[in-house]
């Protein structure tokens, strides 16, 4: 079959043929139908090779859909042609954590060296995607999967976020999205569906900007110095409720902390490498700082929902697998407009 993979450090993700997988007792085997790119691979490939522990080659794609070719002994819940979406965050499945459907936060994965598809194990940017366990698939439910599969990490990952961070989001709250793109402009849409926040949403460009305004923000402004100012100046000088950083890098980490106003809730949900310093007279009081990741399976059901509600959706590009580097050098050229996806079978 063929694959995309990242298969020397430093290098650029290559459309190669490698053997079709054989599926096991227990597991699934999916007939790819579409992988999302997100900037987490280009985090991960952009590591040096001391950084680097996700084993080469690897096939990418941490997002995926598919419909199920075939079953191994013991799977009694997934039959042949369902089509479902992949909850990446692979668990042990025994922990309390796992028990608890937060198998994002598993306790045993990384001493059992169970990796998520994409970042570890192989991804779902080929044209069969093998799955360890059923209970990794969540069905579709007639959703279509190519506008879909991004909800599996860039609609799970600020929800989860957002939803720990509800009981600061009633009438008359302010939240703030600093970058609306991949995760940003699906985190306006969560808000605007289950809280009651006025939504401000930040970003250096313009036309990310104009998307965030399509997709529900009340205000789009661009992240710059004016940006406290004018954040203060819409919440009559106290601040936002809640501060959502979907890009990470520092600048972006230290402007949510001057825009959280006291008892506000900030989640540093991007991977850009920034480091906020916490400590008394630092930030505005009682603020709680937090670093989501990822998501429940349960939290996954409940986006799938609000896409079947027609609540939430994802703008794509949509690219073939032969054409997936270039997806990637789009994305490391930041000129997606919202999510790539990659269909691997047409």
């Amino acid at each position: 079959m063929k694959a995309l993979q990242y298969r020397t450090i430093g290098g650029r993700p290559e459309v190669v043929t490698i053997p079709d997988p054989v599926v096991g007792p227990g597991q699934v085997l999916l007939r790819v139908t579409a992988a999302g790119a997100c900037h987490s691979d280009e985090y991960v490939m952009g590591l040096s090779e001391r950084e680097y522990t996700f084993g080469l080659p690897l096939t990418l794609g941490h997002e995926g859909a598919g419909v199920v070719a075939e079953v191994g002994d013991g799977v009694g819940h997934v039959k042949v042609g369902d089509s479902v979406a992949v909850y990446g965050p692979w668990g042990c499945g025994r922990c309390l954590k796992c028990a608890q459907g937060k198998e994002n936060y598993c306790v045993n994965a990384a001493a059992e060296r169970i990796s998520p598809p994409g970042l570890g194990a192989p991804g779902s940017m080929a044209e069969y995607l093998l799955i360890d366990s059923e209970r990794h698939v969540v069905p579709l439910g007639g959703l279509d999967p190519v506008k879909n599969v991004a909800l599996t990490d860039a609609g799970l990952t600020p929800y989860h976020a957002i939803k720990a961070a509800l009981p600061k989001l009633g009438a008359g709250s302010t939240a703030v999205v600093i970058g609306a793109g991949g995760l940003g402009h699906v985190g306006i849409q969560i808000l605007r569906a289950i809280s009651g926040s006025t939504v401000v949403a930040l970003d250096v460009n313009k036309e990310k900007l104009e998307l965030a305004r399509e997709v529900g923000a009340h205000h789009a402004l661009l992240s710059n110095s004016a940006a406290v100012a004018a954040v203060k100046e819409l919440t009559n000088g106290l601040g936002a409720d809640a501060v959502f950083d979907f890009a990470g890098y520092q600048q972006s980490v230290e402007l949510g902390a001057a825009l959280a106003g006291s008892e506000a809730d900030l989640s540093i949900v991007g991977i850009g490498g920034g480091v906020l310093g916490v400590g008394f007279g630092t930030i505005a009081y009682d603020v709680a700082v937090r670093t989501p990741y990822w998501g429940s399976r349960s939290e996954l059901i409940e986006v799938l929902e609000l896409a079947k509600r027609g609540l939430i959706s994802v703008e794509t590009e949509v690219f073939s697998l032969d054409d997936a580097p270039r997806a990637y050098q789009r994305l490391h050229d930041n000129t997606v407009r919202g999510r790539a996806v990659v269909v691997p079978n047409p």
